[in-house]
């Protein structure tokens, strides 16, 4: 091989080294810096790029896209002193590659230690209760501040999110108990709720029923008087001789209806006649008018007197 000819393959050599160095493929999604002799000069945007071989060089690569950062659980500290375990997830995106390769050192790691600060501080000065409760609170307090934090890093933050905040396995217990506690309070008062109605309810059914059965009886009364009447115009009528054959005719029906009553084992009555007559007697004294002449007292022809037996 003549000279000639090694220095042809040492300029091909070279030509093909140069033409490495100085073309570059940039992928979707990405943004490079450009350094010449360490100093950031421009950016290569995705596509072929040529930049001057030996010269310029590329310094960082930044992924353009919004990233999902994972922020790791720690142990937060509410105002109230109680402790809970938080953990979360931030998205970001670069907005000025050249702020956020040159501004910060790290950016995943510097925007990690910023938010879980801020977590702390944030949580810190709620209690227990507004940190369970308020978490949609929390990552609306987070999201300003690490935006506005990020900005001279040229990264916009777009979402901050708390995927876990729990309390200690001792302070659940305690909140199951409570809630617990609470749910019988309120199945007690809902009960009692329905027991009282239900007094009231049977208290007004009680009273509708007394009202009916007083009508019942005053209507009874009204009939009673109404028979009564009847029977006094009848017996001024067809004299007391009928009268007193019909009182005596149902007293005899009201002894016999006693003995005759399948419940009774043994039924003693004392009736005489004199007795007998005697309650007629005054039964027609008073059916009697008002100013009249007493009616004559009948005279008794049942002789004897004793007890009946009935078995």
């Amino acid at each position: 091989m003549t000279g000639l000819e090694i220095v042809l393959i040492v300029l091909l050599l070279l030509a093909v080294v140069t033409a490495a160095r100085g073309i570059r493929t940039v992928p979707q999604g990405e943004v490079w810096t450009v350094e010449r002799f360490g100093a950031f000069t421009r950016l290569l945007q995705p596509g072929l790029n040529i930049i001057i071989p030996f010269i310029d060089a590329v310094g960082r690569r930044l992924n353009v896209q919004e990233v999902v950062l994972d922020i790791p659980e720690q142990s937060v500290i509410t105002r109230d002193n109680a402790s809970v375990a938080v953990d979360g997830i931030v998205y970001y995106r670069v907005m000025d590659p050249a702020k956020a390769a040159y501004a910060v050192q790290n950016l995943q790691q510097a925007l990690t230690a910023l938010t879980m600060t801020n977590i702390r501080s944030v949580i810190g000065e709620m209690d227990l209760d507004s940190t369970l409760s308020g978490r949609e609170r929390i990552n609306s307090s987070l999201l300003t501040i690490l935006d506005g934090a990020t900005e001279p890093w040229g990264v916009k933050v777009s979402r901050v999110e708390l995927r876990k905040v729990e309390p200690p396995e001792n302070l659940v217990r305690a909140m199951n108990l409570q809630m617990t506690a609470e749910r019988e309070r309120r199945a007690t008062v809902v009960r009692a709720e329905g027991e009282k109605a239900a007094l009231i309810l049977a208290a007004e059914g009680r009273r509708e029923a007394a009202m009916r059965d007083a009508e019942a009886r005053e209507r009874l009364a009204q009939a009673e008087a109404a028979a009564t009447r009847m029977v006094s115009e009848a017996a001024s009528g067809a004299g007391e001789q009928a009268l007193r054959y019909f009182i005596s005719e149902r007293y005899v029906k009201a002894f016999e209806a006693l003995g005759t009553n399948p419940a009774s084992k043994l039924v003693v009555v004392p009736m005489e006649s004199a007795a007998l007559a005697g309650g007629i007697v005054q039964a027609l004294e008073l059916l009697r008018p008002p100013g009249g002449a007493p009616p004559p007292r009948p005279a008794t022809t049942v002789p004897g007197s004793g007890p009946w037996n009935q078995g």
